[in-house]
């Protein structure tokens, strides 16, 4: 149960009929998204229960996540997140995971730090801290938890913030697939996973006002946003023999402001669905590049 909450912002479930007229993204190199501005902000989701599809025995989940995000193309993007659940099994018997992680990206989408620690019933269970760096053949990777260890990843792998970028310059391309391998320090520090984003038909300024707490901001009113929804897959090992449809390990379903804020989301870890409604969004003053 402690894997479970594993942060994936930056990547946060619509699935639209665009999709089969979709066109599809695959790029062999990772050139940063350079005309997207992401906004730095501060969100808090709260998290409950939508829909349990086994007899895993989850009656309720109650928790928060506190999403941080600060810095610009020069200086680096930060994102200081937490992931706190309450999961009540029933029988009186309730368990709390307690998710911390923090993130380091540069401008170019070259460099990647991460350090996270995950609590489980306040007992510390797992803690990654490493860098991975890319270079013009791979995206080479240290850790120095849980173990010190050196390996690569394919040099076409994105980092999380590169990958909301990628995201958002489909999405005002009119496209409404992106496929991507993704690299963002989760569980070990070793896994890399396969995404599909699906990506909605544009909702204008106006359309669909929301209810939460994105409308007590008046900057983003005036803000396109896609509902989007993203699917991780095990990376499989090219000479690996498999059939049929693989299916996703989980998937996060929001919607995508244009600044990269992100709303109403949609947590799927396919037993169970978690929904997030934004209680609180305060944009902070971005520093611009000299």
């Amino acid at each position: 149960m402690n894997t479970l909450f594993n942060a994936r912002l930056f990547s946060f479930v619509i699935l639209t009929t665009a999709v089969t007229a979709a066109t599809t993204d695959r790029p062999s190199a990772a050139p940063p998204a350079d005309t997207i501005l992401l906004a730095p902000h501060r969100a808090v989701y709260d998290l409950t229960l939508s829909k349990s599809h086994s007899s895993r025995g989850i009656e309720a989940i109650r928790g928060r996540i506190l999403y941080d995000f600060s810095g610009n193309a020069c200086e680096g993007f930060e994102l200081k997140f937490r992931q706190v659940s309450e999961i009540d099994s029933g029988e009186g018997k309730a368990a709390l995971s307690d998710l911390r992680s923090t993130t380091w990206e540069d401008g170019n989408a070259k460099k990647f730090r991460f350090s996270s620690e995950n609590l489980f019933n306040e007992r510390r269970t797992d803690v990654v801290d490493g860098e991975a760096e890319r270079n013009t053949k791979t995206v080479a990777v240290s850790l120095s938890k849980p173990t010190q260890k050196n390996f690569n990843v394919p040099s076409g792998a994105v980092f999380p913030t590169e990958h909301m970028r990628r995201i958002i310059a489909a999405a005002r391309a009119g496209k409404s697939l992106l496929e991507l391998p993704v690299y963002d320090g989760s569980e070990t520090g070793e896994k890399l996973y396969n995404t599909l984003t699906v990506i909605g038909r544009p909702i204008p300024p106006g359309d669909k006002a929301p209810d939460d707490a994105s409308a007590k901001v008046p900057a983003m009113a005036n803000l396109m946003r896609w509902p989007v929804t993203i699917s991780y897959f095990d990376k499989l090992d090219e000479k690996s023999e498999h059939g049929g449809e693989q299916t996703p390990v989980y998937s996060i379903g929001f919607e995508l402001f244009e600044n990269g804020v992100s709303r109403a989301l949609i947590l799927d870890y396919t037993d169970f669905t978690i929904k997030g409604e934004m209680t609180s969004l305060d944009l902070k003053d971005g520093k611009p590049c000299p």
